[in-house]
Parts: structure tokens; sequence; C-alpha cells
């Protein structure tokens, strides 16, 4: 007997396939990509590799199946509606579990698990929610959640004896101390904390995100772009954005691509990469410089060069920039 257990990266999900393991059943443990999933905050990119050695006490090798295009369709006017940002979090649950029944047969399993929680979620894991999800997905009795069986209708497996109903949970609510406990027990340590999860529940990227669907420029690289530095709509179709850090203008950097214009300060002064996507004229390309400007390290000055290029020029231009005035950043930043 094998079951699909689809893994988010958090741990209610590999106590899930755990409680599941346990009890001789085969764990098949699959993760679907989306463009919006972060497991620590600070970490903006899932990473294959960081779940992999999560699901390593499973001993089955994680399967993963990409399910980036459909959500784009999705995000754009779920059925369900939205919960407090931009998170369609049952339309969601309804793509991934309707995707996981049609791998049942790839995969030799004869039903899911899934580590929602009753109660943990106000939008999607209230007892209503629960059951639509399954109702739409087309898996009704073959979805189990092994953390909540007992005060859940019974299922197929639990009838059919493939699992002891008996040794599955009844939590309910948002409290973590009994995951957390189960997962001492079970020797699960490489978890990640609760803040982590879906960023369409995060308020800014939401706004960026309802920005970038308003604009009609909805796509994965901008979507991805969505996830690094402060952003700043320069006309309608003109955006600039300006990195954080290091981290993020390297980042912003290696996403830059034909058409896209670069800004950053000359070697000697500290400052971002700043990447200016969309139709830039001279007045445009001023006020991307004198944003860049803003954020450098100006050691009290009020202006610097800033050095700016359109891809694929290899050699950069340069613009006396004013620091742009700082109560005024708000009239573009979105």
């Amino acid at each position: 007997m094998k079951a699909i257990a689809l893994i988010s990266g958090g741990l209610d999900s590999l106590l899930a396939a755990r409680l599941i393991q346990e009890q001789g059943v085969g764990v098949v443990p699959l993760h679907f990509k989306i463009p919006f999933c972060q497991r620590d905050k600070g970490n903006l990119a899932a990473g294959d590799g960081a779940i992999s050695r999560q699901v390593a006490g499973l001993k089955s090798e994680l399967k993963t199946a990409d399910i980036s295009g459909e959500f784009l369709s999705l995000i754009t006017n779920p059925r369900h509606g939205f919960g407090s940002n931009m998170n369609p979090c049952i339309d969601c649950k309804v793509l991934m579990l309707s995707k996981a029944r049609e791998l049942l047969p790839q995969f030799g399993a004869s039903f899911v698990v899934t580590g929602e929680v009753l109660g943990q979620r106000p939008m999607s894991q209230h007892r209503n929610a629960l059951e639509l999800i399954e109702k739409e997905s087309g898996l009704g009795g073959l979805l189990l959640r092994p953390l909540s069986a007992r005060l859940l209708a019974e299922t197929i497996p639990e009838e059919q004896g493939w699992v002891s109903r008996d040794k599955l949970l009844a939590l309910n609510g948002r409290t973590r101390r009994p995951q957390i406990g189960l997962a001492r027990a079970f020797n699960i340590r490489d978890y990640p904390n609760a803040s982590g999860g879906c960023l369409l529940t995060d308020p800014e990227f939401s706004r960026r995100l309802a920005e970038l669907i308003a604009q009609r420029e909805l796509n994965m690289r901008n979507l991805e772009l969505l996830k690094f530095g402060r952003h700043f709509r320069l006309a309608p179709q003109a955006k600039l954005i300006v990195g954080r850090d290091e981290g993020e203008n390297n980042a912003i950097l290696a996403m830059a691509r034909d058409g896209d214009y670069l800004f950053m300060p000359p070697d000697a002064i500290a400052g971002p990469t700043s990447l200016g996507t969309g139709i830039f004229n001279e007045e445009l390309i001023g006020l991307a410089c004198s944003i860049t400007c803003r954020y450098c390290d100006l050691n009290g000055k009020a202006a610097a060069e800033i050095l700016y290029r359109k891809i694929p020029a290899a050699e950069n231009k340069s613009f006396p920039a004013l620091a742009f005035d700082k109560d005024r950043l708000a009239d573009y930043r979105i």
C-alpha cells in the first residue's frame, strides 16, 4: 500500500507523512512548485534541496511537479476568492490535490495525505472548507489528514483497514505545541519555524502583485522580481526595482535581460543596483538615477554620478543625479 504525501516544506506535512509511514504504508513525498513559497522569513526561495533534506528521514525520494503556469491562471480570478491578502487558499489546495489525484496511478498510490490541521488556517482549514476542497479535487474519501483525522469523517483508507484510525491524531486550532512534541519524538530537527509560508499572505508582496496584475504585466519573470528590492512605478509602462543589499543586487543583476536598464553608483560609492523594466525616456532615466542616488551612501552629500546602461550595451553612461526627495518616494513606491 502506498500514499502520496504532499510536502509543503513545513513541519505539519512532514509529521503527517511520518504518521502514515509508521503504519507500514509506503510514502511518496510530493512537492508542488509554485512561485510564492517561502519557508522562513528572509528566505524567499523554496529550494528543492532544503525540502529534500527535510524528507530524508522518510527514506523516500522527493518527487516534484511544477504547476506555476496553472497557478498564474488561477491567481487572476480564483473561484473561491482571496483571503486577507492575495492568497487564493481554497483554489490553491483544490489545484494541488487535483494534480495529486491524477498522479496516483503513476506512483502506484491509493490515497493522498496532507498535513492540514482543522482550525489552523481561517480560510482553508475550517470544516466546511476542508470538505469543499476534498469534493472539488475529486478525492472523495481518498484524502487523509492524519493530524486531525479523528475529528473528521472516516476515510476509505480507515474504513478499509489500510491505516488504523486509533493511531491518527485529533489536533485542532493554531497551537504548535503538539507538533513540536511529535517532531521531537520522531527526531525531526530540520524544519522551518512557523513564520514561513506563502508570500501571498504577505501584505507588501500582495500589494505588488495586485499592481502587477492591474498593469497586465503578470508573467513568471516579473513574479520573481517581486521577491526582491524596493519597487517603484515611474510611469504606466516603466518600473524601477532597487536592491536593498548585496544579495538582492546580485539577484536583480542576474534577472536583467535585453531591453532593461541598469542603474548603479560608481565603485567608490556604496549603493544599490537598480533595474528598470519597460519603456524609458530621458526624463525617466533621470528619475531612476535620482531614486537610485537616494539609496546610496553619500556621506552627507546631496548628489552623485549614477552609472546606467541599456542591456545589452556594455558601456555605462553617467548621469549627475540629485538624491530624490525622500518625502516624495511614496508617490512612486508600490
